[in-house]
């Protein structure tokens, strides 16, 4: 079987889908189809898909049957077809209609019931504590809850307070004053001013309430992985986030990444993925608390991060480690990231302003000299004039977002905390 011998459909629109569209292009030399409900900046004016929009193509009832459709029209005796998810919720519908695509994708993803242990933040850490993984202190919010919990709170502040899925179907459609993926609070009225104007919203999900790691944006720890179908992992990348993104809607997403090597989180990782039977991509975000030297897990995502292109920076290709292995039947090793390479998605100038850390800004500096740097969107054989107009407004748009929203989080949440104890 060679590699023209699949059909990949990429689901979503952000820097992930282009990400992937991008790897595929790379590695291929073939257009994925790219199906969404609506193109995002990252996909406008992109010449290397072809495109279907499906109106409320992202929501249950509509779902299953239109990817169906896709998928038979797409069949072939001679072309596997390969579905890549880039995002949370199309993962979810994914593991949760599998059983409805007659067999017509070739790929396999997670079980309906390992999905929900590992989204449902009180299962899955204890699942931690049954396979030796360590997490922060943490209290698990019923809607009814919210305006209680604290009182229920063994730790003290400041701490950090987020959907138990900032990226699930709810959480983005829901509407509410001061929302972000992610809010740090130093006291009890802050937290229930911001739960106040939740309640308005409809927004019914758990909150996670959890004691605040010590470190800034470059204490922070990012796994992408591959498993094949009998849950053996082939491909594992570490990444260093220095910086992450401020703006409310998107607080907490990764802005450049540093690949690293450290084979004791990679082995402890892998032996955690492999003993749960974990199947497909991941993408596990974790912190290094230096009290302890220990690395705390916050989650494991069930697809490839936005920033996942980090792992190509770092000479490893995800996408290929798939169709090897569904593909074309190999049995490869298990491949570590081991190189040194920088992915940004933003201007180089807001590095140099917001990396406050003096050994990574020379790292960074280097990386810049030695031509080790990668970004997602700026693709040099997809650079047409609108989309140069576009991705440009897009990524130098950070500059202002970083103007207006930056906040040193761990310097303005212990000073503040300090203020208050006098």
């Amino acid at each position: 079987m060679n590699h023209k011998d699949f059909v990949a459909i990429i689901l979503g629109s952000d820097e992930n889908a282009y990400g992937n569209v991008r790897l595929i292009h790379e590695t291929y030399q073939i257009r994925p189809l790219l199906v969404c409900t609506r193109l995002l900046i990252p996909t406008r004016h992109s010449n290397l898909f072809d495109l279907i929009q499906i109106d409320r193509f992202d929501q249950e009832d509509v779902f299953p049957g239109a990817l169906l459709s896709i998928l038979e029209n797409h069949a072939s005796s001679n072309k596997k077809l390969i579905v890549i998810p880039c995002s949370d919720y199309y993962a979810g519908m994914l593991s949760r209609h599998y059983g409805k695509f007659n067999g017509l994708i070739a790929n396999h993803f997670l079980s309906d019931r390992l999905l929900e242990t590992l989204d449902t933040k009180d299962k899955f850490y204890e699942l931690c504590d049954r396979f030796g993984l360590d997490y922060p202190k943490t209290l698990v919010c019923e809607p009814n809850e919210r305006e209680h919990a604290l009182e229920r709170m063994e730790f003290q502040f400041p701490i950090v307070v987020k959907p138990e899925n900032s990226n699930a179907y709810e959480y983005l459609h829901c509407y509410f004053e001061g929302k972000k993926k992610v809010f740090f609070f130093n006291n009890r009225e802050d937290y229930l001013a911001m739960i106040s104007n939740m309640n308005t919203s409809g927004y019914n999900g758990k909150l996670i309430i959890q004691e605040f790691i010590p470190g800034g944006d470059s204490a922070m720890r990012v796994i992408n992985s591959y498993s094949d179908d009998s849950g053996n992992v082939k491909m594992m990348c570490l990444g260093q986030p220095v910086l992450e993104e401020y703006a409310p809607n998107t607080l907490g997403n990764y802005a450049a990444i540093i690949s690293r090597s450290d084979m004791d989180i990679y082995e402890k990782v892998r032996a955690f993925l492999e003993k749960i039977g974990y199947v497909g991509f991941s993408n596990i975000d974790m912190k290094f608390d230096s009290r302890t030297g220990k690395y705390m897990m916050f989650e494991i995502n069930p697809r490839l991060g936005r920033s996942s292109l980090f792992v190509r920076g770092a000479g490893l290709n995800m996408i290929s480690a798939l169709i090897s292995q569904v593909v074309n039947g190999e049995d490869i090793d298990c491949k570590y990231g081991q190189a040194t390479a920088l992915w940004t998605n933003v201007p180089r100038m807001v590095l140099k302003r917001y990396v406050t850390d003096p050994a990574l800004s020379i790292e960074i500096d280097k990386l810049y000299k030695q031509k080790k740097v990668i970004r997602s969107l700026w693709y040099i054989k997809d650079l047409n004039v609108k989309r140069i107009i576009s991705v440009s407004r897009y990524f130098f748009g950070h500059i202002n977002n970083y103007r207006r929203y930056y906040f040193n989080k761990e310097q303005a949440l212990f000073v503040d905390q300090d203020r208050s104890e006098r």
